[in-house]
This record gives C-alpha cells, structure tokens and sequence, in this order.
C-alpha cells in the first residue's frame, strides 16, 4: 500500500494543524486520529521530513487539549513512575516492548531510518507522554499499554467525549491490577 503524500491530506487539515501547532506541519501523511469533535488530534508523519532530515516520530500529537494534559501528567511525575513499573512488572514490559516493535515495524514500513529508535523512551523508559498518547490514540487501545494508560488519565481529566473518545477504557490504577493498564 502506498502511503499518501502531503498533498493527499485535504489543505483544511494541514491549516488546522499549523494553527494548532503555530507553524507549518511537515511531513504529514495523514490525519491518524480525530478527536470526537473533529479535530486533528494526531498526525503521521514520514520517517524523513521532505527536507531529507530524519523524523523518528510517527505519530505525532497536535490537539492543544491532548499535548497540554501530556505535559501536564509529565510534570506530575507520571513518566517516572511508569518508568519503575517497566523495571518489575515484566508483564508490562513485554507489552511495551511490542508496542516499540509494531511502532518500528509500521515506520520502517514507509521508509527504513536504520535504526531501532521509536520514541517515547520505548522500549525500556517512558520519557515523552506525547508520542505514547500519539501512538496509542492513531492506532486504538491495546497496543500501547502505558499510552492506553496517559490517554485513560487524560480521559478522566476531563477530556472524555471532547477530545477523547467517550468510550477510551477508564484508567485503573496498577495497585489494582499489577500495571495499571487501562481495561
């Protein structure tokens, strides 16, 4: 399947993405998740930006509401927290490792960087909510465990129904559960 090219993503879109990041998206191939209200939320983006310069990051967070509520549970202390769990819940672990795995896999996919860099510190760190919220809200729960989980958060903070589905699994917390998923 060829992947579509920037000029295939209708220009409404690329307008409401440069005014929700304040510059001119690059590299866009699609629109990959919509918030219920319509709004890009997420974009994919090519492995190389039309520049030749490398782009690791597939899925990439737009919506104002979604990147304010990653960088909100970021400074929370939310990616540390999640970073220990990895280290005793091999469960957890072996689910976030797959979830880098599929990132990789679909990436290399469109264009080989010839490296194993994902994003988001996967697969053994958390250390960028935005790309694991990305990754989880493009591709639906049960891929990413710990973007399921930020997305299940930022739901319960008040974005359920507007930018996030109505119907994202509700956030359980790990004591609960052993990793916290969302279920």
């Amino acid at each position: 399947m060829t992947e579509p090219t920037d000029n295939e993503v209708p220009q409404q879109d690329l307008d409401a993405v440069a005014a929700q990041l304040g510059r001119e998206p690059r590299g866009v191939l699609a629109i990959a998740y919509r918030a219920p209200d319509g709004t890009p939320g997420v974009v994919k983006t090519a492995p190389r930006l039309p520049d030749g310069t490398p782009f690791p990051t597939l899925y990439y967070l737009t919506d104002p509401r979604l990147t304010a509520e990653a960088s909100r549970q970021e400074s929370s202390g939310v990616m540390r927290e999640m970073t220990e769990r990895l280290t005793r819940d091999p469960e957890l672990a072996a689910a976030y490792r797959r979830a880098h795995e599929s990132y990789l896999a679909e990436r290399n996919e469109i264009d080989s960087l010839g490296t194993d860099f994902t994003g988001g510190g996967m697969p053994d760190r958390v250390k960028c909510l935005h790309v694991l919220m990305a990754h989880s809200l493009a591709k639906g729960p049960g891929v990413n465990p710990l973007g399921d989980e930020s997305v299940a958060l930022a739901a319960d903070s008040g974005l359920r129904g507007t930018a996030i589905p109505a119907d994202w699994p509700r956030y359980v917390p790990p004591a609960a559960t052993g990793t916290g998923d969302a279920e």
